[in-house]
């Protein structure tokens, strides 16, 4: 902890659009990983589907993390680092927006 006080959390706008034919493959990891954030101290505040027609996002996600550590630890976590041939054969694009809950 700082002298001006605790690391403000981080919470983030994850969109996920699919590959051609890949909607369940991407639930399917997404289900996976989002499984690996509690290990970090970060929750998933809101979890979200489209149909991802017109170029929507199939997926959204608002997730919050307690500190840049723990994003950090969770996007190097070995279990998540393992699934990358899963992500990449299932997920066409990803955005990642830090957001203010209002």
């Amino acid at each position: 902890m700082s002298a001006s006080g605790p690391e403000p959390s981080i919470r983030l706008c994850v969109l996920l659009w699919a590959r051609p034919g890949a909607d369940a493959a991407l639930v399917d990891y997404e289900d996976r990983v989002l499984e690996l954030i509690a290990d970090h101290g970060a929750r998933v505040l809101q979890r979200a589907r489209t149909d991802g027609a017109d170029g929507a996002p199939l997926e959204i996600q608002i997730l919050e993390y307690p500190s840049q550590a723990a994003l950090d630890g969770y996007m190097a976590d070995a279990r998540r680092v393992a699934l990358a041939d899963a992500r990449d054969a299932a997920i066409a694009r990803t955005e990642v927006l830090p957001v203010q809950l209002l």
